[in-house]
């Protein structure tokens, strides 16, 4: 029997992320790698989650929304509620604990029940709110998110204003880098499908698709509740990855905006620019802190002219709406071209 391909490079991709969670987490004969770069590249994978996410609703759907943030806040606490009071009880059911085989199904609960609230909370905006368009939009979306903060403040149950302090670090590099490989590929085919094509017809012209007999709202709506189901798991990832806990100051309008400026920087409705974006926007900052030493404060003014200077001269983006194929799905796409033919 021909055991499938996709399946095949499932069980490898898992292998390939289970022998580098296992590198940058534990290290390899003298190998050691830093707790700080260790640290970054965590952020990177988040980062890209929740940059190709956004993308969908704002790239491919065209649509303006300024609220990603929030959906992190509903994904982050619903899953970091679950495994701090549900945790230990649901690791026992297999006969394990946190420290062993039972963060398996640990994580995937806690993260499939973030991914769920933060759906319907995008449900819930999407429905009234997507009947409206541009800056009307924008401004329902960021309410939203500060409507969550606010929420959150006063919930003495995960912190309040202090944060989420009884979280448990239990993410690792495996966990979040398969979540950003799932994330892209869930964005690459709906792009792809045909209700990808209907999102570029309401990006292109939404009158003139409303015109045709598309349910342009339904359409909207959708994409918008994927696109807040797969924050939500990012926020999950990044409320059980750190042992500084979630807290409703990170969380805020600025968390939302430098999203939008990953996928600005990379290219709108670009998934390879969104990732491309996410690591620069993570890893940038970063680079730059050098300068503090010397000069105090210029890191963010460096970074600042850097962002202005590539929207001057490249306002579309790095990528602009362009991906990167490997030559052998280009070769494969152009043979299926010519057979068309």
């Amino acid at each position: 029997m021909r055991f499938p391909r996709k399946l095949l490079l499932i069980v490898v991709g898992l292998a390939v992320l289970a022998g580098l969670n296992q590198l940058i987490e534990h290290g390899a004969g003298d190998f050691r790698l830093n707790a700080y770069y260790a640290r970054i590249i965590n952020l990177i994978g988040i980062n890209i989650t929740l940059a190709v996410s956004l993308n969908l609703i704002n790239g491919l759907a065209g649509q303006f929304s300024i609220g990603h943030a929030g959906f992190m806040a509903v994904g982050g606490y619903t899953a970091t509620y679950i495994t701090v009071y549900y945790g230990k009880a649901i690791a026992a059911l297999v006969g394990s604990s946190l420290d062993g085989g039972g963060v398996i199904p640990v994580m995937v609960i806690s993260l499939s029940a973030g991914a769920a609230a933060a759906a319907v909370a995008g449900l819930v905006v999407g429905i009234p709110s997507l009947r409206l368009r541009g800056d009307y939009l924008a401004i329902v979306t960021l309410g939203f998110s500060e409507i969550i903060r606010v929420i959150i403040l006063n919930i003495p149950s995960v912190g309040g204003a202090t944060g989420f302090t009884d979280a448990i670090p239990i993410t690792n590099f495996f966990w979040i880098f398969a979540a950003a490989v799932m994330t892209i590929i869930i964005v690459r085919n709906i792009a792809a499908s045909t209700f990808g094509r209907v999102l570029a017809t309401i990006r292109g012209d939404e009158i003139a698709a409303e015109a045709m007999g598309v349910n342009t709202t339904r359409y909207k709506v959708l994409a918008f509740v994927i696109s807040a189901a797969l924050a939500g798991v990012a926020g999950g990832l990044s409320g059980q990855l750190f042992a500084n806990p979630l807290s409703p100051q990170s969380l805020n309008f600025v968390r939302s905006i430098e999203i939008i400026v990953m996928i600005v920087i990379g290219g709108l409705g670009s998934i390879t620019g969104a990732v491309f974006g996410a690591t620069a926007i993570t890893v940038l900052p970063e680079a730059l802190r050098t300068l503090d030493q010397q000069f105090p404060g210029l890191r963010m003014v460096v970074y600042a002219l850097l962002l202005v200077v590539t929207m001057i001269f490249r306002p579309q983006g790095l990528f602009g709406r362009k991906e990167l194929t490997l030559p052998w799905r280009r070769r494969a796409t152009s043979l299926a071209g010519a057979r068309l033919k």
